[in-house]
């Protein structure tokens, strides 16, 4: 059945989304849990399942593979009781007909549903036969999750490694195998070949006869060649993509993975024009795979879907993007953070949101895993980073330890966050015979990292009054740059409203178009890259820049090209952006300048 809604609402943090599906899935909207933190799930199962009346038994951290075991059962209980919320919205009596009108009134001018429902009911209500259209035609919104490739630590036992499907990314990915879901997995932070190979133990992941996957995998990617070489390997495994989610590299919320200069449009029509290629010859690995393996081949073409997301922000971005590249779906991500009927948001943490301007918002570096990170500035987990800093005892306890992963001190792993790695690290520069100035820069770089991974779930805890006391009540909240131009608490008739142009959330007249709010954010990275390197230079990194600067303005001749041929779309801003085209161009100049004289 096609999806009811063009948008769907991405991963945010490891909390915000954790519950989205038991708040949008009855309105077939698409959302994602992340599986990073096995701990808050089986918090949230507890929670639901004394607010549903359902027996509860704990999965302590002493049963073998509890991991994988709490991830499952809190999934089987979203499956059971997202079904029964929409089964009761389709069960409609004249009573409980508001989740219907609602679900219609959410669905976008042009959607077939909302017409034949509309004619359904131009004369009059026949409660019989709306409820019989309703079981037909209504689709669920999908319950998928998100696993971060690069968070795969090892585990042990008494000192002991356990064997690899023990890691923590491979028991997240077990837990959501054994579940009772069809959906999607979504697999990000770039490939993990021994996660990709393992996946090929889980029957759900391949397809029947008719081409049906009941687990579907879906690819985050930023570039085509990355999405191509990652398909492949699949493919190789007899395991078929059945999308490709393409990120901007730095519009967007969350860990920030900037690429070579190659930005939103571009990337999309490159995935747009060599869709057909993509799908050909990864189907033809795969069916040779499924071959060898005497597996069921399908007789069917199996569906590969391209969707996109990182900044959008009006219904006619949204519109466009749909059309111009032939997407499945667009995500929108950091404004459902000021929607509390979708997201998990604590309320102090909601009006620091909505007060966010583009200087609260900024990439730093305190993520452990070394990944450029969206930051709110004044969030309380930095605030407290801070303290402990002043204090003279900087970093934190590392409760969970799920970016355990450095090993210079430890063979087990510790987080680069933690105190313990951070006082041996302080111990050994302290040690180093360099200048005071070197020492402080050195010194700061490992104080500024934050203990994320417990930070991005507190807002949950708080939100559903459960104890902090372990972890703290500081909170790290990711929000992409698109977070400036909201500013009001939204209802997710709202947001729908917004996002299909039918009503304007946004207050503020001077928000630029996503194309060129992500080309201005990477002509400031190139010029931080320039600057960072200016004294220690190599041919290499030389190499780097110079075609980070060609890709940047193929990018923008791509745009000028764009903006000038379509008659019919942003009419009244395209002065405005043909005239920012002109000024990031000049900006790249003066860049190429420096770089020339290096």
């Amino acid at each position: 059945m096609k999806n009811a809604h063009s948008f769907h609402i991405p991963v945010m943090g490891i909390g915000f989304t954790i519950d989205s599906p038991l708040k949008v899935a009855q309105f077939g909207i698409d959302s994602v849990i992340s599986l990073v933190d096995d701990i808050l799930v089986e918090k949230m199962r507890k929670i639901y399942s004394e607010k549903f009346e359902i027996p509860y038994k704990e999965i302590s951290d002493k049963v073998d593979d509890f991991r994988a075991k709490r991830i499952t059962s809190y999934l089987d209980l979203l499956h059971d009781q997202t079904e029964e919320k929409f089964n009761q919205l389709k069960n409609i009596t004249s009573e409980k007909s508001k989740a219907l009108m609602d679900y219609i009134h959410m669905l976008p001018e042009y959607s077939s549903l909302k017409k034949d429902f509309l004619k359904l009911t131009e004369e009059g209500v026949d409660f019989s036969k709306i409820k019989d259209w309703a079981h037909k035609n209504l689709s669920m919104g999908s319950i998928d999750v998100n696993i971060m490739t690069k968070i795969d630590k090892g585990n042990y036992v008494d000192n002991e490694l356990l064997p690899i499907e023990y890691n923590d990314a491979h028991a997240a990915l077990r837990g959501y195998s054994n579940s009772k879901l069809s959906s999607s997995i979504i697999l990000s932070a770039g490939m993990n070949p021994r996660l990709y190979t393992y996946m090929s133990n889980f029957d759900d992941f391949f397809p029947d006869v008719n081409g049906n996957i009941k687990k579907k995998i879906i690819l985050k990617v930023s570039d085509y060649r990355s999405a191509f070489i990652q398909g492949k390997f699949l493919a190789k495994k007899g395991l078929w993509v059945s999308e490709y989610r393409v990120e901007s590299g730095l519009n967007c919320g969350g860990h920030a993975f900037a690429t070579d200069g190659f930005l939103m449009g571009p990337v999309l029509k490159e995935f747009k024009e060599n869709k057909a290629t993509l799908i050909s010859e990864t189907q033809e690995l795969m069916l040779q795979a499924l071959t060898e393996a005497n597996k069921v081949i399908p007789t069917k073409d199996l569906e590969l879907k391209i969707t996109t997301q990182g900044g959008v922000g009006t219904g006619e971005e949204h519109s466009f993007l749909l059309d111009e590249y032939q997407l499945d779906s667009v995500g929108w991500g950091s404004p459902f953070l000021l929607v509390p009927e979708a997201t998990s948001v604590d309320e102090k943490t909601v009006a620091q949101l909505a007060k966010a301007k583009e200087q609260d918002l900024y990439l730093s570096n305190s993520s452990p895993l070394g990944v450029p990170f969206n930051t709110l500035k004044g969030n309380t987990k930095d605030v407290q980073r801070q303290m402990l800093i002043d204090k003279g005892r900087p970093g934190t306890s590392c409760p969970n330890k799920f970016i355990a992963l450095n090993h210079e001190f430890k063979e087990t792993g510790l987080c680069t966050a933690s105190r313990e790695y951070q006082h041996l690290k302080l111990k050994e520069i302290d040690a180093l015979e360099i200048s005071s100035e070197e020492k402080e820069e050195r010194v700061n770089k490992v104080t500024e990292k934050s203990c994320i991974c417990v930070g991005l779930g507190t807002s949950t805890l708080i939100l559903n009054k459960l104890s902090t006391k372990k972890v703290g009540d500081g909170v790290s909240v990711c929000p992409g740059p698109n977070m400036a131009y909201y500013d009001k608490i939204m209802s997710l008739r709202d947001i729908t409203d917004h996002i299909y142009d039918r009503k304007n959330m946004i207050s503020r007249k001077d928000r630029p178009n996503v194309f060129m709010k992500e080309l201005s954010l990477y002509t400031a990275h190139l010029q931080d890259k320039v600057n960072e390197i200016k004294t220690t230079i190599d041919k290499k990194q030389l190499r780097t820049l110079t075609k980070f600067k060609k890709n940047l303005e193929a990018g923008i001749q791509y745009y000028n090209e764009l903006f000038i041929a379509k008659k019919d779309t942003f009419i009244e801003e395209k002065e405005t952006l043909l005239e920012a085209l002109k000024i990031e161009q000049h900006k790249l100049n003066l860049i190429g300048v420096e770089i020339n004289n290096l």
